[in-house]
């Protein structure tokens, strides 16, 4: 018996390498996962991945910044599964990089979306059907607890969800559902990347390196190593864990 039998779980964001890796980890814990992104034919690609798993993973894909997709992912999820017990509100955008006098206003607007609206409409709906003693975990960020020049949208994003989340651990602490973020520092994957690459490009030097050397265990995380924080929070094992935000930044933020 896994740590998450007989339990499901929703992975917005699913595709990337975070929602993926963590998708993989609790079912081989043996829970059920819907898996939900944007992207077609990333899902295809990520359902393939795992699909020596069974009919015990599931896709849809959907705008997760949208009310009717929302609901859509939800209702899909109880027509394949009959309940859940697991929200991890993943789903993540990085935004430009500029000082706020020239931030483009509809970037800053599709960033919060992603970023916030998402996870508020994320928990709006899938809370009146989520079991009891369930988990909810809003993916936030190294930047949730601190910030840099050029990433106003972002850091404004990622600050925000972490008051979502001790609003709402707060109000469904009786019901015994725990509400926590996770905030990674910079992880080995393509999102990442792209942000180190404009980064970079806009301080001219290695943003990369540079990171590496302000993180104090020296490297960039796996994504692997963010699914096992994730796999904690989802199960019992954090038990006694609400309203709290687990920094998984190799020391960054200290």
């Amino acid at each position: 018996m896994g740590q998450m039998s007989g339990k499901t779980c929703i992975v917005t964001g699913g595709a990337g390498s975070i929602g993926l890796a963590s998708a993989r980890r609790l079912l081989e814990e043996g829970g059920n996962v819907m898996l939900v992104d944007r992207d077609d034919a990333l899902l295809a690609k990520a359902l393939k991945s795992l699909a020596h798993h069974g009919n015990r993973v599931a896709t849809t894909t959907s705008d997760v910044t949208q009310t009717s997709d929302t609901r859509n992912y939800i209702q899909k999820t109880l027509a394949k599964f009959g309940q859940f017990d697991v929200l991890f509100s993943n789903a993540g955008a990085s935004g430009d990089i500029k000082r706020v006098t020239d931030y483009p206003e509809e970037d800053f607007d599709t960033v919060m979306a992603v970023n916030v609206r998402a996870s508020f409409l994320a928990c709006k709906y899938a809370v009146p059907h989520m079991n009891d003693g369930g988990s909810i975990i809003i993916t936030s960020s190294i930047m949730g607890v601190k910030s840099n020049p050029n990433i106003v949208a972002y850091a404004t994003s990622k600050h925000a969800v972490i008051g979502l989340m001790r609003t709402i651990a707060k109000e469904l602490a009786p019901r015994n559902i725990r509400v926590n973020v996770l905030a990674p520092g910079p992880v080995d994957n393509g999102f990442q990347t792209d942000i180190e690459n404009r980064l970079g490009a806009a301080l001219g030097l290695d943003a990369t390196a540079m990171l590496n050397q302000i993180i104090p265990l020296g490297r960039h995380a796996r994504p692997e190593e963010i699914a096992a924080m994730v796999l904690f929070l989802a199960s019992d094992q954090s038990s006694f864990s609400t309203g709290s935000v687990f920094m998984a930044d190799g020391g960054m933020s200290a």
